[in-house]
């Protein structure tokens, strides 16, 4: 089971944004000029879609001052006290705390692929990451592939070729006379190609010869390795995404994302 929680501590940026005369707001009432409009019941709406959450990736790492306010900066990412723990799996018997934890490498997100339901409008899109890297400190007990561990200090697991799949369960909500997405759920399906990593102090450095060649056995069987973590790597991946999507689409409508989007009472009945 993982927790996790997101830096606040942002008040300089947000002082910055302030001081360039860009006042935050509850949410958008205008469309941005930087963000593409699509109709979703037109020809070329994925395409038309894909180009559109690209555009705002890349405006989330410029910086938009709702989000920069909230959470920080997108890239580096801040996180906070993340608790692991896996039982009775043939991998690792594990439990894990990580604090201070900074990941990386969202700036290159790509958008391969946007798609929207026309059922219940959730979100089904690909994104791919040359590179992932996740810094923090760690203190955890348990075993690896039979290995036996313990230790507290810095720890790096560092992803190439990241192939997201995430998948995004939305509610339609009004407010101002606009439709807004309550995102509701996120799930993500990972295709790695590499992992590398490195902990320090392993066995609370009693032995660093021994801590070396764990280290360089977890690289060589890289594979395994990834699947002990993986259930950590999987919802910190998670969380990510579900606090940012959760914030960006609260501040910017889904008019504006899908101009003939329902409103809620067309979608879910006059009653709902």
């Amino acid at each position: 089971m993982m927790k996790s929680s997101f830096s606040f501590s942002c008040g300089l940026l947000a002082a910055v944004f302030i001081l360039n005369g860009v006042v935050a707001v509850e949410y958008y009432t205008q469309k941005p000029s930087w963000l593409p409009s699509c109709r979703i019941y037109e020809p070329g709406f994925t395409n038309c879609s894909t180009h559109s959450i690209q555009k705002l990736v890349d405006q989330v790492v410029i910086g938009i001052p709702e989000i920069v306010e909230s959470i920080g900066t997108f890239d580096p990412l801040h996180v906070r006290n993340i608790y692991f723990k896996q039982d009775n799996n043939e991998v690792a018997t594990l439990s894990a705390n990580l604090t201070d934890v900074v990941v990386k490498g969202f700036a290159k997100a790509i958008i391969k692929e946007s798609r929207v339901s026309k059922k219940d409008f959730g979100w089904q899109t690909k994104v791919y990451l040359p590179k992932m890297r996740m810094d923090a400190t760690y203190q955890m007990a348990g075993r690896i592939l039979l290995i036996p561990l313990s230790g507290k200090g810095h720890i790096y697991i560092e992803i190439d070729d990241l192939d997201i799949l995430l998948l995004t369960t939305t509610r339609l909500y009004e407010k101002g006379g606009f439709t807004f997405d309550n995102v509701t759920a996120v799930r993500v399906k990972l295709n790695i190609s590499r992992v590398h990593t490195e902990l320090d102090n392993l066995f609370n450095g009693r032995s660093p010869e021994v801590a070396r060649s764990t280290n360089q056995f977890f690289n060589d069987n890289w594979r395994d390795f990834y699947e002990a973590l993986k259930p950590l790597i999987l919802e910190t991946v998670e969380n990510i995404f579900y606090e940012i999507m959760s914030k960006v689409f609260h501040l910017i409508p889904a008019n504006f994302f899908v101009e003939d989007i329902p409103t809620p009472q067309q979608l879910y009945g006059k009653n709902q």
